[in-house]
Protein backbone atom coordinates (compact mmCIF):
# COMPACT_ATOMS: atom_id res chain seq x y z
CA UNK A 1 0.00 0.00 0.00
CA UNK A 2 2.82 2.38 0.80
CA UNK A 3 4.57 2.09 -2.40
CA UNK A 4 1.12 2.19 -4.38
CA UNK A 5 0.51 5.39 -2.72
CA UNK A 6 3.72 7.09 -4.35
CA UNK A 7 3.00 5.70 -7.39
CA UNK A 8 0.42 8.35 -8.47
CA UNK A 9 1.78 11.74 -9.00
CA UNK A 10 -0.39 13.76 -7.29
CA UNK A 11 0.49 11.46 -3.58
CA UNK A 12 3.88 11.90 -4.45
CA UNK A 13 4.07 15.33 -5.23
CA UNK A 14 2.13 16.64 -2.38
CA UNK A 15 3.70 14.10 0.00
CA UNK A 16 7.57 15.50 -1.36
CA UNK A 17 6.44 18.52 0.01
CA UNK A 18 5.03 17.74 2.77
CA UNK A 19 8.33 16.11 3.36
CA UNK A 20 10.26 19.84 2.76
CA UNK A 21 7.69 21.89 4.57
CA UNK A 22 6.37 19.77 7.34
CA UNK A 23 2.67 21.27 7.16
CA UNK A 24 0.61 22.71 4.14
CA UNK A 25 -2.82 24.24 3.85
CA UNK A 26 -4.91 22.05 0.98
CA UNK A 27 -5.20 25.56 -0.58
CA UNK A 28 -1.25 25.68 -0.94
CA UNK A 29 -0.76 21.85 -2.46
CA UNK A 30 -3.04 22.73 -5.10
CA UNK A 31 -1.67 26.02 -6.07
CA UNK A 32 2.06 24.64 -5.93
CA UNK A 33 0.94 22.04 -8.60
CA UNK A 34 -1.67 23.42 -10.11
CA UNK A 35 -4.73 20.94 -9.78
CA UNK A 36 -7.94 21.31 -8.93
CA UNK A 37 -8.84 21.27 -5.07
CA UNK A 38 -11.25 17.97 -5.39
CA UNK A 39 -8.52 16.18 -6.66
CA UNK A 40 -6.07 17.25 -4.65
CA UNK A 41 -8.35 16.46 -1.47
CA UNK A 42 -9.54 13.10 -2.75
CA UNK A 43 -5.87 12.00 -3.11
CA UNK A 44 -4.69 13.59 0.43
CA UNK A 45 -8.18 11.67 1.78
CA UNK A 46 -6.46 8.48 0.33
CA UNK A 47 -3.16 9.41 1.89
CA UNK A 48 -5.04 9.56 5.47
CA UNK A 49 -6.75 6.27 5.15
CA UNK A 50 -3.31 5.49 5.05
CA UNK A 51 -2.24 6.71 7.77
CA UNK A 52 0.97 8.33 5.55
CA UNK A 53 -0.32 11.91 6.55
CA UNK A 54 -2.53 13.24 9.41
CA UNK A 55 -4.61 16.75 9.14
CA UNK A 56 -5.61 19.20 11.25
CA UNK A 57 -8.70 21.72 10.53
CA UNK A 58 -7.91 25.36 11.48
CA UNK A 59 -10.92 27.73 11.00
CA UNK A 60 -11.90 26.89 6.80
CA UNK A 61 -8.40 25.35 6.55
CA UNK A 62 -7.05 22.13 6.64
CA UNK A 63 -3.50 21.71 7.19
CA UNK A 64 -1.49 18.37 6.47
CA UNK A 65 1.57 16.62 7.50
CA UNK A 66 3.27 13.43 7.46
CA UNK A 67 2.05 11.26 9.64
CA UNK A 68 3.72 11.53 13.20
CA UNK A 69 3.19 7.57 14.01
CA UNK A 70 4.67 6.81 10.59
CA UNK A 71 7.49 4.13 11.01
CA UNK A 72 10.84 5.05 10.21
CA UNK A 73 11.60 2.99 7.79
CA UNK A 74 8.70 4.45 5.38
CA UNK A 75 9.69 8.47 6.71
CA UNK A 76 13.16 7.31 5.49
CA UNK A 77 11.89 6.46 2.23
CA UNK A 78 9.96 9.52 2.05
CA UNK A 79 13.46 11.92 2.90
CA UNK A 80 15.58 9.89 0.32
CA UNK A 81 13.10 10.43 -2.59
CA UNK A 82 12.46 14.42 -1.65
CA UNK A 83 16.22 14.61 -1.27
CA UNK A 84 16.74 12.45 -4.76
CA UNK A 85 13.74 14.24 -6.71
CA UNK A 86 14.18 17.74 -5.30
CA UNK A 87 15.92 18.91 -8.13
CA UNK A 88 13.77 17.40 -11.20
CA UNK A 89 10.74 18.73 -12.32
CA UNK A 90 8.00 18.70 -11.41
CA UNK A 91 9.16 18.89 -8.11
CA UNK A 92 11.20 21.98 -8.51
CA UNK A 93 8.82 23.42 -10.19
CA UNK A 94 6.44 22.75 -7.11
CA UNK A 95 8.66 24.44 -4.66
CA UNK A 96 8.80 27.32 -6.80
CA UNK A 97 5.38 28.00 -7.39
CA UNK A 98 4.48 27.66 -3.67
CA UNK A 99 7.07 29.97 -2.85
CA UNK A 100 5.35 32.35 -5.13
CA UNK A 101 2.11 31.73 -3.59
CA UNK A 102 -0.34 34.94 -2.36
CA UNK A 103 -2.35 35.14 0.31
CA UNK A 104 -0.92 31.97 2.10
CA UNK A 105 -2.51 30.42 4.84
CA UNK A 106 -1.96 33.15 8.13
CA UNK A 107 -3.53 36.00 6.23
CA UNK A 108 -6.52 36.95 6.19
CA UNK A 109 -7.72 34.45 2.88
CA UNK A 110 -6.35 31.44 1.14
CA UNK A 111 -5.54 32.14 -2.49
Amino acid sequence: DFFSALAHDTRLRCLMLLVQHGELCVCELTYAIDAAQPHVSRHLAQLRELELVSDRREGLWIHYRIHPGLPDWARAVLEATAEGVGSQRPFVTDEQTLSAMPNRPGAPRCA
